[in-house]
């Protein structure tokens, strides 16, 4: 490419151009669909599978599962799967137009209004508080997480993106819906065990798990509904959770996924997940407490997740495969901890040039996954374009850039 032969400030600025032009043709492409799509997981939303009750049973769904994940063709279509509006999409989706919104490269207010109305349609049924889970039932190793059942990660997202558009609008309901997903994640899925052992249940409240993105994701969101509300009472548990996995932290400055026998792996856009979450406890609590951790964390992160061509790898030890969603966190964190490295923000830009380069459709979505002999070209709407929306307006929006020429997009006018 010889993009990489000119100076540093014009590949910046070639890129900047790039990513606010994919930037606009992703959002058509996700707004145009209603923001609906399929996704990796979405395996047993097959109405065939559900009218076969031989095949209701673990090791089937695991099989099939399993088998449409990998897969680089789209069967779903012959397997009645249909797209889906999934809240943690919305979500990603309404922190992304939020940031185009305030910096003015977007227009109107419909759209995110639209946002806003499938994340108040699409919360779990049945439950006192505000709370949210996916558009499919997807099958652990051992069990059974039923569509639309709440869990934590889903109900932190969420949380999030109501808390950004609160920032944006001062609607208290916002803030209100919220601060009931805070309580929901204490009430139900908050566990402690002895002194020190502490963590939030995932994906099931059963689950009596440490997952530590899970735990830091849960924590931070905690931390920032008690800025806003002045509930105290949330900071305890956030805190013991925290704690507890930061102490688990290993020397070179790596998380495994979890404590479980079957979570000793570690991957990019879950330290991602950790390192951004333990930067936001410390803000919202004006604390630096866990600097440290972030720092060590960083550091390995920078070390062992990045090619040299710019090409963000799935696990520490091994390139392929090379996945959109890693692609995305890495731009997010890199840019969110931009203060302790100069060259973050460079990285962050060539993550994307990479991605462009390589996983960029020009009917303007992108790629699932890059593998050593092959790329998987399916699209899956909330694993990578709605992570990918967030990433190039995290890089066009928060990375120092001043230009902010305005975007023509204004979305439909319409509620969803």
């Amino acid at each position: 490419m010889g993009t990489h032969s000119k100076p540093a400030s014009m590949f910046a600025l070639d890129i900047l151009e790039k990513a606010k032009a994919a930037t606009l043709k992703l959002l058509h492409y996700c707004e145009s669909r209603d923001w609906a799509g399929i996704d990796p997981y979405d395996a047993l939303n097959s109405r065939i599978f559900e009218a076969l009750p031989i095949l209701d049973s673990r090791i089937p769904r695991l099989i099939l599962s399993q088998a449409l994940k990998r897969s680089v063709v789209n069967p779903r279509a012959a397997l009645l799967v249909t797209p889906a509006q999934n809240p943690k999409a919305a979500a990603l989706f309404l922190m992304s137009l939020l940031k185009l919104k305030e910096r003015g490269l977007v227009k109107g207010e419909a759209i995110i209004e639209g946002l806003i109305n499938i994340l108040v349609h699409r919360r779990s049924p049945n439950y006192d508080e505000w709370c949210w889970g996916y558009s499919f039932p997807w099958q652990t190793r051992t069990l059974l997480v039923p569509r639309w059942t709440p869990n934590l990660v889903c109900t932190t997202f969420v949380a999030n993106a109501l808390l950004d558009a609160y920032e944006h609008s001062k609607n208290e309901k916002l803030l209100e819906m919220a601060a009931s997903s805070a309580r929901y994640i204490v009430r139900e899925l908050y566990w402690t065990d002895g002194k020190d052992v502490a963590g939030f249940a995932y994906p099931l409240p059963s689950m009596r798990n440490n997952v530590h993105n899970g735990n830091l994701l849960g924590a931070a969101m905690l931390c920032r509904v008690s800025k806003y509300t002045g509930n105290q009472s949330l900071r305890g548990p956030a805190l013991k959770v925290a704690r507890f996995s930061v102490s688990r932290q290993r020397q070179d400055g790596s998380w495994l996924y979890g404590e479980s026998q079957t979570q000793n792996w570690i991957d990019n856009f879950h330290t991602g997940y950790n390192l951004c979450a333990l930067r936001e406890i410390g803000n919202y609590l004006g604390t630096t407490e866990f600097e440290q951790s972030v720092r060590l964390g960083f550091d390995f992160y920078k070390n062992h997740f990045f090619r040299e061509d710019g090409a963000a790898k799935y696990y520490h030890d091994k390139t392929y495969p090379i996945d959109i969603h890693c692609v995305a966190q890495s731009m997010i964190t890199l840019v969110a901890l931009k203060d302790l490295d100069p060259g973050n923000v460079s990285l962050a830009q060539k993550v994307c040039q990479w991605a462009m380069d390589h996983m960029w459709d020009e009917e303007g979505f992108f790629y699932y996954r890059v593998l050593r002999a092959w790329t998987n070209r399916i699209s899956y709407m909330r694993w990578s374009q709605a992570w990918m929306l967030l990433a190039l307006s995290t890089l066009v929006c928060d990375s120092g850039d001043p230009d902010s020429r305005q975007l023509e997009f204004a979305g439909k006018e319409k509620s969803t």
